[in-house]
């Protein structure tokens, strides 16, 4: 009789992921330099632009300046979610991890190796949601 191991998967670290979801996002919505490159792109909804003046410009430097990480609302811990109140409105933004390679087709397999990782950071109008 053999016996056999099942080996888990190794979990990623999410203070790892969490710091460079932070420096991502603070890079795209406030220009802060990264401490290591981060591949990604930030993306706003139809409706965000329909806002009126100004204000993707106010809901792009709210969604960066957010650091109100609470269990509740960051159950994961990858600082991935939040929402921001503008000019009376309710944004969400989200990050989300893919792999670099696939067109935006597969979940990162790694989402804590930057050079494997494509974020996309999405923000939208709560009623988008």
């Amino acid at each position: 009789m053999s016996s056999s191991t099942c080996i888990a998967p190794q979990r990623p670290d999410p203070a790892v992921i969490a710091a460079q979801n932070d420096a991502f996002r603070r890079f795209a919505c406030l220009g802060e330099t990264p401490t290591e490159p981060t591949q990604g792109r930030m993306v706003v909804t139809q409706s965000m632009c329909e806002a009126g003046d100004g204000f993707v410009a106010e809901a792009i430097q709210g969604v960066g300046a957010f650091d109100t990480f609470e269990p509740e609302n960051d159950p994961s811990g990858w600082h991935d979610f939040g929402s921001v109140t503008i000019r009376g409105e309710t944004v969400f933004w989200k990050i989300d991890l893919y792999e670099a390679d696939s067109e935006f087709r597969f979940g990162a397999e790694a989402p804590d190796n930057p050079a494997t990782t494509m974020r996309v950071l999405t923000i939208m109008m709560a009623r988008d949601w």
